[in-house]
């Protein structure tokens, strides 16, 4: 499975962006899904999932109520939209695909992942 995340870019403080995850290679429409971010000195973290159906979806505190997590099984896409960006939201956004099929929280629950696209909020 290949993943690429696309979508990242420059945006002032309390503006949005919408990043894309395309699968390649294989299905992903039985896997949960997750996006991590890591910013410049600092580990990469949580920030959102999502269960194989869209059924399920949790968010890290530091997102919830902004960014959103969603799935479009038949283009093999998964979407993070966030909104209301912040100057502590400047990460690379990675989206990496799970083991199973519910929600997961932990890096190393993770198997596949995309190359990262860079998010950059001015204030």
């Amino acid at each position: 499975v290949q993943l690429q995340a696309f979508g990242g870019g420059l945006v002032q403080s309390g503006g949005s962006l919408r990043l894309s995850c395309a699968a390649s290679g294989r299905t992903l429409s039985t896997r949960g899904m997750g996006w991590f971010r890591q910013a410049p000195g600092k580990e990469r973290e949580f920030v959102a999932t999502i269960s194989w159906n869209g059924g399920n979806t949790d968010y890290a505190d530091s997102v919830k109520g902004r960014f959103t997590i969603t799935r479009d099984n038949a283009k093999n896409t998964v979407y993070l939209q966030m909104s209301s960006l912040k100057p502590e939201d400047t990460a690379v956004y990675y989206c990496a695909a799970a083991r199973y099929s519910r929600i997961e929280y932990i890096r190393s629950e993770y198997d596949y992942w995309g190359q990262g696209t860079q998010v950059t909020v001015s204030s």
